[in-house]
């Protein structure tokens, strides 16, 4: 993990990118810190609605390798996130149909960069990603994803199930991935405007975001194992995308 790719540490620096407007993932303060500019750096991060997490000390030295951090950290993406009305705009232009990837609560950095990766080489016009309990853009996610993350738009969403209702008013039909699902996901039609919603590894899709899906579908799993990785779960669904509007022309 190299720290100039993924943090800005020292109270100065992290105050600056803040007041600049600089992309942050979240802020890192030492337990315990609350003094003079400290203070004004969580105030600043709260009203920008950005996460302010508290750790150990040692933990700052570890990530900094010994650095000087003065107690506190920035965590950056590697590339600046999308906003989710240019991924629209870019989805809506004439001669697109509109494909978009929905990541719910996906916490795994190689999932989501193999999932990037997957996105770029089945057309997909962006990804969205919840700014709470969902993993970041980080170097770990860049490199998983040979090069997508610079391809891909990503864009932040406040709440799942506003955000696909959202979609929906914009033409779009959400289709989940989950082992509960009504039929295979080749038996659904998944040629016209699409969402693809794809869940967490360990519990896959949240209640509330099922039940925002149009139609929820299944992958058949005939072995010991119930259920797939979830980057290796979306890249199946992507590529059927792409196989039925390739039939389709």
């Amino acid at each position: 993990m190299s720290v100039a790719e993924e943090f800005i540490m020292g109270r100065n620096g992290v105050l600056e990118a803040l007041k600049s407007g600089r992309p942050i993932n979240k802020i890192m303060v030492a337990k315990g810190e609350r003094q003079g500019s400290i203070r004004e750096v969580i105030g600043q991060a709260r009203d920008q609605g950005l996460i302010v997490q508290e750790v150990e000390i040692s933990k700052l030295d570890a990530l900094t390798k010994g650095q000087k951090h003065q107690g506190v950290l920035a965590m950056i993406p590697p590339v600046a996130y999308a906003e989710m009305e240019d991924i629209l705009a870019k989805a809506t232009s004439p001669g697109e149909v509109p494909f978009v990837v929905l990541l719910d609560e996906l916490e795994d950095p190689h999932n989501l960069g193999a999932i990037l990766r997957t996105s770029d080489a089945a057309g997909v016009h962006g990804v969205l990603i919840p700014k709470r309990r969902s993993c970041p853009l980080s170097g770990t996610v860049a490199k998983t994803s040979a090069g997508a993350v610079e391809y891909v738009p990503v864009a932040r969403i406040g709440n799942v199930s506003q955000t696909l209702e959202e979609l929906k008013k914009a033409g779009m039909w959400v289709v989940g991935a989950d082992m509960d699902g009504e039929k295979n996901y080749y038996e659904a039609d998944l040629t016209g405007p699409i969402v693809v919603v794809v869940g967490s590894e360990g519990k896959g899709m949240g209640r509330l975001t099922k039940e925002h899906c149009d139609f929820v579908v299944r992958i058949p799993m005939l072995g010991n194992i119930n259920s797939l990785n979830a980057s290796v779960a979306c890249s199946l669904l992507l590529y059927e995308v792409v196989r039925q509007r390739e039939m389709k022309k």
